[in-house]
């Protein structure tokens, strides 16, 4: 996902988000290790995307406290 698209959506959003690429990851692990996935690029792509939600949802936060 592009950051554009990640800064339209709120908090709540963010988080339901955050749950389903988590789960995504772990999905991706079982499957590569069993071979079933040969596409490791997905993987990186989706922590990638971890990062970039967390990112926002702590810019969110700092900027609620000030």
């Amino acid at each position: 996902m592009k950051i554009k698209e990640l800064r339209e959506k709120n908090t709540d959003e963010l988080k339901k988000l955050l749950a389903e690429k988590r789960e995504s990851v772990r999905k991706l692990r079982f499957d590569i290790s069993s071979k079933q996935i040969k596409n490791n690029k997905e993987l990186k792509n989706t922590k990638k995307d971890i990062a970039r939600i967390l990112t926002l949802i702590n810019e969110s936060r700092t900027i609620a406290k000030e």
